[in-house]
């Protein structure tokens, strides 16, 4: 069988420093673990921009919708909408899953330990908006079909964890839009099998933050998710901690939540622990379980020790860190 295909995209900014950390982590653990993968490089986003015209070049989205099975992606900087959204649709990949855990060895503001399954390709992210003189308009999509299939697939992580799921909406104003997807999701959930209950996303911000072990599966809609998921990474320590996965049904796109960091971009400096994690979740998809659990512990060990860059208090540049996660691997 060959190997799992895997396109790397390093992205803008300090995109490429994480990228350069993530390979070498990623090639002491395919020596290690016998983890085979073939893996081509591409560009995108705002340097892309400026070479090719266009943040998303015609070469690099046809290599990750006809050769590669995953795409691991960097962040990009303004043209981020365009790249992150634009690979998303094309790719199909309709579930945005992002876990936030609190570290060894990180400070976070209450213990916590969560994912948040999101809907990927809808709501007002949908992109459809319009004008008229004096007013403008987002239309927010919601359908019974994505609703079901993002339900199962936060179905499939609650029974790996502890069977339970909150449906985050806001159907007591939102009626019709919110409304339909709290009762497709929770007609879904409880066919699966898990526990579910429900929360208006209002009152889930509030309780992210004052007692987030409340939370273990949350399922919400495109832009609750976005929101939530940032501030949930921030509750566990930051978000250049929070990795996350877009998971469709024949393609996955891994990806770093936070952005390019311009104003840190060359100086070493970065924290490539999102994107680490990040990896260790598309290994864990391409079934490399041992290995994407290394890779977990390794970054827990090397937390745990004392190991970070400087927004963590350390002093250690980029690649010091990757070095002395790749000491804890195995």
């Amino acid at each position: 069988m060959a190997p799992p295909r895997v396109l790397v995209i390093p992205g803008d900014g300090i995109g490429p420093e994480i990228t350069r950390a993530t390979m070498h982590v990623l090639e002491r653990v395919m020596d290690r673990y016998g983890v085979e993968l073939e893996m081509r490089y591409a560009e995108a986003g705002d340097t892309a921009a400026e070479k090719y015209g266009e943040p998303l070049p015609r070469e690099t989205l046809a290599l990750a919708k006809n050769w590669a099975d995953v795409v691991l992606k960097g962040p990009v900087g303004e043209t981020a909408g365009i790249v992150v959204v634009g690979l998303r649709r094309e790719l199909g990949v309709y579930a945005n899953i992002r876990p936030a855990r609190s570290l060894p060895g990180v400070a976070s503001v209450a213990p916590i330990d969560l994912v948040i399954v999101r809907e990927n390709l809808e709501d007002v992210y949908a992109g459809i908006e319009f004008s008229v003189p004096g007013a403008a308009f987002a239309v927010k999509v919601v359908t019974e079909a994505e609703t079901r299939r993002v339900a199962r697939i936060a179905a499939r992580y609650a029974r790996a964890r502890s069977g339970r799921v909150t449906i985050v909406h806001k159907a007591n104003v939102l009626r019709v839009a919110d409304g339909l997807f709290r009762s497709v999701a929770r007609k879904v959930l409880e066919e699966e099998g898990v526990e579910v209950d429900e929360m208006y996303v209002d009152a889930a911000a509030m309780e992210m933050v004052r007692n987030p072990t409340r939370f273990d599966v949350v399922l919400t809609m495109n832009q609750y998710g976005d929101i939530l998921s940032d501030l949930a990474a921030q509750v566990a320590g930051g978000i250049g901690l929070a990795p996350s996965a877009n998971l469709g049904d024949e393609k996955a796109l891994f990806e770093p939540v936070h952005g390019a960091a311009w104003d840190i971009a060359g100086k070493g400096i970065a924290n490539p622990t999102a994107m680490i994690l990040s990896a260790a979740m598309m290994l864990r998809h391409l079934g490399y379980q041992e290995a994407a659990l290394a890779v977990e512990r390794a970054v827990e060990q090397a937390l745990e020790e004392g190991y970070s860059t400087p927004d963590l208090g350390g002093s250690l540049t980029t690649m010091e860190y990757a070095k002395a996660v790749t000491e804890f691997l195995g």
